[in-house]
């Protein structure tokens, strides 16, 4: 019979097999965003419905070209709130923490709290020093929580400018 070099034809079937899960990690993802996004004039935004950690959230819209939503203005954080609220959900992680600093709170790009936040009555209220991460309520309410919990969260991508 003929001899094989099949240890070289393995190491390709399963580089093809790595692969191939790679494309269908991003289609999943792809028909994910198309079938629930909400958009500005310069931004979209998605709800991931994977429960991760803030860190793991983060990591998660990064990795896709985009970062934590971080609602500066209140017509964002509207939006923002209307997609949260009509996706039945109570809460999700947006950009926002003070791991850095306690009680002075940067977005997820390291720019500060401007002219615009919309804290829960009461918060942000972290007597034990745990809570240094933001979720959004359903009302479009800011709310500080711990980064471990694992909760769904918004990215947001940038438009390509034409």
């Amino acid at each position: 019979g003929t001899v094989c070099d099949c240890g070289r034809y393995r190491r390709f079937v399963g580089q093809l097999n790595i692969n191939v899960a790679r494309l269908n990690t991003s289609i999943k993802f792809v028909k994910n965003v198309i079938a629930g996004i909400r958009e500005t004039d310069e931004k979209f935004y998605y709800i991931v419905k994977e429960e991760k950690n803030y860190r793991e959230a983060l990591i998660h819209c990064r990795d896709r070209g985009g970062s934590l939503a971080m609602p500066k203005d209140e017509a964002t954080n509207a939006l923002i709130a209307d997609y949260i609220s009509s996706s039945g959900l109570f809460r999700a992680f947006i950009g926002l923490n003070d791991m850095e600093r306690e009680g002075q709170f940067v977005y997820a790009d390291n720019s500060p709290l401007q002219n615009y936040s919309n804290w829960k009555q009461g918060e942000p209220h972290d007597p034990a020093g745990h809570e240094d991460c933001v979720e959004m309520l359903s009302t479009g309410e800011w709310n500080d929580s711990e980064c471990q919990v694992t909760i769904y969260f918004v990215c947001e991508f940038l438009k390509k400018r034409k």
